[in-house]
């Protein structure tokens, strides 16, 4: 048979492999769940205001896009550089793109079962032999490419024997088998590529809000230590005051205990912002004696005053942990085909041909050469069971696939709409801190004037310090709270994947030229590509 010929069968055989008839469940996408919102009723797009930093209104545009560097509506050169930084030293990434690497070198593994599978061996052996292995006394002529001795006992034959050999064997995807695992693997693969997504979401979300969270405590330390001052400053005054005879000793003494009580809260802020700064650190890819000081002002940053807010219906494809579910259900109705196809006959077709010759310039005339062909079809006559019930195992992980999906499904409109109220509420209470705050800046003023003129006990005007600083305190976290929600819808709506490339060659398969020209290795390759040109 000539090579086109051969080239033509095994043509033929690969598209009748790859047309063949596919058992089991042909998976379809889930289609958005019907009727799912964020929220009873149509829910209030622009949230109440304050006049401070962190205190503007913001409006909620449904539909709108969500940018890919969505922390960059922050306008912080600082939280950009931490992000980056993140992206580009965490461990974090480069695992989960060397875990969708394996899942896509074994996808481009398995597709190479759709070709035959082929041996080539050159061997030349040199021989000796004796005719008495055959019975044989006396003396024997020597053949062309042997030797022989004469004796009145056995006699030895020489020979070298070259052998040329090809062997090939090929399993027609019959029932589709194959193309079913590697179904399998290509769900894996989308499956790793979407756990990628989600690690990026999730590193570059936390460090935002770890930023913020520190920023927040270095606010709240600030506060603390002016009012600190203002105390000492009074106290001051009061003892000096009292050595004039003009107030009480349990007034001074009261004011020290202000004084150590505001002084003791200090310590407990200052261990959460140091723990927090690790925490940035760890974020970084540093190690805690790895901190340069890097740090943003709440005061600084800008809150976004319009907020992308995505269609229920587009959410779950938008979410990469409900994209993963996604890519896990169809990984499981892929093994349902593969466990249905291993109870179906299984068709093996082999050959073997070369040649044989005792001079190497005779291993390629016609009359050297050997060959055998064979077909076999094999099927499970009895096994109790055993393939039957791996069947009903894997309907059953598909059912239960099923159900974490929709679980998952839930719990992202959940995280939406938590957000969603964190936003407004946090906005009204922003602006009710703010007030109070105001209020308790007022009444001090009063309390203090009203204890020079006589009219009031210091105790009051204790009452009215401590009510101070707690009214900052709890201002500056309010304010926070503001830029930690935007951080929190955003990363709730999917964080804009869609709209940049996070994957690098770090994730792509090795080629090989055999297997690209396979349709469905073709196609895998060829999107693994388009993504790392973008790049």
């Amino acid at each position: 048979m000539s090579s086109k010929g051969g080239a033509a069968v095994l043509g033929l055989l690969l598209a009748a492999c790859l047309s063949g008839c596919a058992v089991g469940p042909d998976f379809a996408a889930p289609d958005a769940p019907l009727g799912a919102g964020y929220a009873v009723g149509k829910p209030a797009n622009v949230t109440q205001s304050a006049a401070i930093a962190g205190g503007g209104a913001q409006r909620l545009v449904p539909g709108r896009d969500i940018p890919g560097e969505w922390w960059r509506l922050f306008r912080s050169k600082q939280i950009a550089a931490l992000v980056a930084e993140a992206v580009n030293n965490h461990p974090n990434i480069a695992a989960a793109e060397a875990a969708l690497r394996q899942a896509r070198e074994t996808t481009e593994a398995d597709v190479g079962s759709f070709f035959p599978s082929a041996t080539l061996t050159q061997s030349v052996a040199r021989t000796q032999m004796t005719t008495a292995q055959f019975g044989g006394l006396g003396q024997s002529s020597s053949s062309s490419g042997s030797q022989s001795s004469s004796s009145s006992g056995p006699t030895a034959i020489i020979y070298t024997l070259h052998n040329s050999n090809a062997a090939v064997s090929f399993t027609p995807d019959v029932f589709g088998k194959t193309a079913r695992t590697v179904e399998g693997d290509f769900a894996a693969s989308e499956y790793q590529r979407y756990q990628l997504e989600a690690t990026y979401l999730a590193l570059t979300a936390n460090v935002v809000t770890a930023a913020i969270a520190d920023s927040s405590y270095a606010s709240q330390i600030k506060v603390t230590r002016v009012l600190i001052a203002d105390y000492q400053k009074q106290l001051d005054i009061l003892q000096k005051r009292f050595e004039l005879g003009a107030v009480s000793a349990a007034d001074v003494v009261s004011e020290k205990a202000l004084v150590a009580q505001a002084q003791a809260t200090l310590p407990p802020l200052e261990k959460a912002r140091a723990q927090t700064r690790n925490q940035l650190m760890a974020y970084l890819g540093r190690f805690p004696n790895d901190d340069k000081g890097e740090a943003i002002d709440i005061e600084h940053l800008h809150l976004p005053r319009d907020l992308p807010l995505s269609l229920p219906s587009n959410l779950v494809r938008q979410r990469p942990d409900v994209l993963s579910a996604e890519a896990q259900l169809h990984q499981a109705s892929a093994n349902v085909g593969v466990a249905t196809a291993n109870m179906l006959p299984q068709l093996t077709l082999t050959g073997n041909g070369g040649s044989q010759a005792s001079n190497f310039s005779q291993l390629f005339l016609p009359q050297t050469s050997v060959y055998n062909l064979a077909t076999q079809l094999s099927g499970q006559a009895f096994d109790a069971g055993r393939l039957f019930h791996q069947r009903e195992a894997k309907l059953a992980a598909l059912e239960q696939t099923e159900a974490q999906y929709r679980a998952t499904v839930i719990s992202a409109f959940e995280n939406v709409a938590n957000a969603l109220q964190a936003i407004k509420h946090d906005a009204e209470t922003l602006r009710a801190q703010v007030a109070a705050e105001k209020a308790a800046a007022e009444s001090l003023d009063i309390s203090q004037a009203q204890y020079t003129a006589g009219s009031t006990t210091y105790t009051t005007v204790l009452n009215a310090e401590q009510t101070l600083l707690s009214a900052r305190l709890n201002r500056v976290q309010a304010q926070a709270a503001r830029f930690s929600d935007t951080a929190a819808l955003m990363q709730a709506l999917g964080g804009g994947w869609w709209n940049r490339i996070d994957e690098t060659p770090a994730s792509l398969p090795k080629p090989t030229d055999l297997i690209s020209t396979l349709p469905i290795a073709a196609a895998i390759r060829a999107e693994a590509e388009e993504r790392s040109r973008a790049r």
